[in-house]
């Protein structure tokens, strides 16, 4: 069967990370992107350099006109999508409850929650043998945030997050019979470009030490638990998360 990978917000960390393992382990790749193309671009033409198959596409995944277009585009280019990643995620600048604005949230909540939503329903489309698919597996990226809830930084974030998990629970057991596992992985303090977009560029080396394994993680440990969970080896593996964490 033709395997076909979409990665949303692709283009760097997590995403980047798991676009190059999905086309090492013989899938399509779609890298999508909404605003940094050059990174999203020289990614695929990298995969494709050493003889995988992809093609980055840009997309705002809380906009549903360009998720759905997103799709069309993938299933013409490559093909229906098989494993779907749901990275794409936003940060805000560090704040506390008491200075945030709705605007703020109505931001975290159409990229974070509305935007794997949207990528999910267009998923199952395509996937589920009870619409004459032939299964697939999805997983979305939740964050320990969700369980430590990030105080005076990213409650807004962490809730958000929140949400992904027990969106994850629920999708699992809905489409469970129609051939498709829906799991998460939950990131802990990684190296990748997000902190600096919340302001502080160095916050993984500030927080290390109160990590178990006293080190930042790095985007390609997630990216080989997020393999594992779309593969056969996890063929009975669906509403569940795996922490990597460090321990934390």
């Amino acid at each position: 069967m033709n395997q076909v990978m979409l990665v949303t917000g692709g283009s760097r960390g997590i995403g980047a990370a798991t676009a190059r393992l999905g086309a090492a382990a013989g899938y399509g790749v779609c890298v999508n992107y909404r605003g940094n193309r050059e990174a999203a671009e020289a990614l695929a033409e990298e995969i494709v350099a050493a003889g995988g198959r992809a093609i980055a596409v840009q997309a705002d995944v809380a906009d549903e006109g360009e998720v759905v277009r997103l799709f069309e585009r993938v299933d013409r280019e490559l093909g229906a999508v098989t494993a779907l990643v749901n990275n794409a995620g936003i940060l805000e600048q560090q704040c506390r409850v008491a200075d945030m604005d709705a605007a703020r949230l109505t931001r975290l909540l159409a990229v974070n929650v509305t935007g794997s939503f949207l990528c999910a329903r267009e998923a199952i489309r395509r996937m589920s043998t009870a619409q004459g698919g032939n299964g697939g597996a999805i997983v979305n990226l939740s964050s320990v945030a969700a369980r430590v809830g990030a105080p005076n930084e990213y409650v807004d974030y962490a809730a958000t997050k929140g949400a992904v998990d027990t969106f994850t629970l629920g999708l699992a057991r809905e489409v469970a019979d129609e051939g498709i596992r829906v799991n998460a992985v939950r990131p802990g303090i990684i190296y990748t470009d997000i902190h600096a977009s919340g302001g502080e560029p160095g916050r993984v080396d500030r927080l290390k030490d109160s990590v178990p394994m006293r080190r930042g993680g790095e985007a390609e440990e997630v990216a080989r638990a997020i393999l594992w969970l779309l593969s056969d080896n996890a063929s009975y593996t669906t509403g569940t998360f795996i922490d990597v964490t460090g321990g934390r």
